[in-house]
């Protein structure tokens, strides 16, 4: 009687690769296109958000869904032919916040390209994402923007340092070299199939204003899988380099906080942090990526100094302040041209609904707004920036509200009562940092 061969579930196929990864960081995998399957591609599918942009063939989650079963099938034996092409991106600007004026591009990419990046991205993460070290933070399992906040703070709360440098990398995604980084990947992933969609998609292009341009440099923002991919550049160029080469020739400790492109690196010694600086130019030079000279700073940090300076990651302004009983020690707060930026959005998001929907509505969605700035920025320090923005945030829904019409207006009392039955959302600390 012959044996029955069990039948794993994608998520037990893909842990065991990372189980793999995790007990040997340079494993090759020769075998990963068996993963890109029906069963897979439908739990991409159904992760997939509907409410996206549409990409250059104008297919949405919606119409794809009228008839998923053949479509999947149908895709799935073009990946085995080797006959699915990855259509343009579709680029638009948005603008940058905290920046007025400044923009940056966003790549929407067609439908089925989009469910075949996220299974690259599943992919790729469980095969790397063991190994990356304990200084990345962006865009990883388990991990986020404030454990990296958390661990930045007591860092410089329990260590000397001297000095921080603030690194800010000019056009990172854009810069991305893709030769090097298909060299990269090749290291580890020695399945060809696979590696032949992932140079098709680099090739694939980017149609903006009508006009298909194809580059050797960088990654698409908005890609689905582009985050791990720059994550896997930054580990092997940045991360890595630091532990194996300059750690050992420092004098003191440096300590690196990377979430993506947002990257500080703390000093022990003054010394140190001037000579790392010099070879992490020289670094990202040897790669095709630039320091923003005009943007990166050197900050003195030292407790002793009493120095008021400061430097932002990840939306908060980092600070030598005094403790009630006026020790100096590190603290936090919204950056102000965040803050800045938000209300302004508030304003105009503000504006334009206020006709559009009743009051319980447009009060649950302006609610849900607010809810979602205290889950970020309600961290230990931070308190009075998040209480002053409540209070702006509700002064300029007053005004927008006061205007919908001379019968719904309000006046102030009438406001506040209407407040008082329907309150704001508590101000909380989510996140604390001692």
């Amino acid at each position: 009687m012959g044996t029955i061969e069990p039948q794993y579930t994608t998520n037990q196929r893909l842990s065991r690769i990372a189980w793999l990864s995790a007990r040997d960081p340079h494993k090759s995998f020769t075998s990963l296109m068996h993963h890109f399957n029906v069963e897979s591609l439908k739990e991409c599918f159904d992760g997939l958000d509907r409410k996206k942009a549409v990409g250059v063939d104008g297919i949405d989650k919606e119409q794809y869904r009228l008839d998923l079963g053949r479509n999947l099938e149908e895709l799935v034996t073009r990946m085995k032919r080797m006959a699915y092409r990855p259509g343009p991106v579709r680029q638009v600007m948005i603008p940058k916040e905290g920046k007025p004026g400044a923009v940056r591009p966003l790549g929407i990419s067609n439908f089925e390209d989009k469910i075949i990046q996220k299974m690259m991205q599943k992919v790729l993460e469980n095969i790397y994402d063991p190994t990356f070290l304990d200084c990345s933070y962006g865009f990883r399992r388990g991990i986020g923007p404030h454990d990296a906040i958390r661990d930045l703070h007591q860092h410089l709360y329990k260590n000397e340092v001297q000095t921080v440098i603030d690194l800010d990398l000019e056009n990172y995604f854009g810069s991305i070299d893709q030769k090097t980084l298909q060299a990269l990947l090749r290291e580890r992933i020695k399945d060809e199939k696979f590696m032949r969609y992932i140079i098709r998609m680099f090739k694939a292009g980017v149609l903006s204003e009508g006009e298909l341009q194809v580059s050797e440099e960088g990654v698409v923002q908005g890609s689905t899988s582009s985050p791990i991919l720059a994550n896997i550049f930054a580990h092997y160029v940045i991360d890595e380099w630091i532990e194996r080469e300059v750690k050992p020739r420092c004098k003191g400790t440096v300590r690196t906080f990377r979430f993506a492109d947002d990257c500080v690196l703390c000093c022990q010694y003054d010394s140190d942090a001037v000579r790392v600086k010099a070879a992490l130019a020289k670094r990202l030079a040897k790669y095709k990526l630039k320091m923003n000279e005009g943007k990166t700073k050197m900050v003195n940090f030292r407790k002793t100094n009493g120095i008021k300076t400061s430097f932002d990651f990840l939306g908060f302004t980092f600070y030598l302040g005094r403790s009630r009983v006026g020790r100096i020690i590190p603290k936090l707060k919204t950056i102000g041209k965040r803050f800045r930026a938000k209300l302004k959005k508030v304003n105009e998001w503000a504006r334009s609904i206020r006709n559009k929907l009743p009051l319980r509505e447009i009060w649950y969605l302006f609610c849900s707004k607010l809810r979602g700035h205290i889950n970020y920025y309600g961290v230990s320090f931070n308190e009075k920036a998040v209480r002053d923005f409540m209070h702006q945030a509700e002064k300029i829904m007053f005004k927008w509200l006061n205007k919908r019409s001379q019968r719904k207006s309000f006046n102030w009392q009438d406001f506040q009562k209407y407040t008082e039955r329907h309150p704001l959302p508590a101000i909380k600390v989510y996140h604390k940092l001692f």
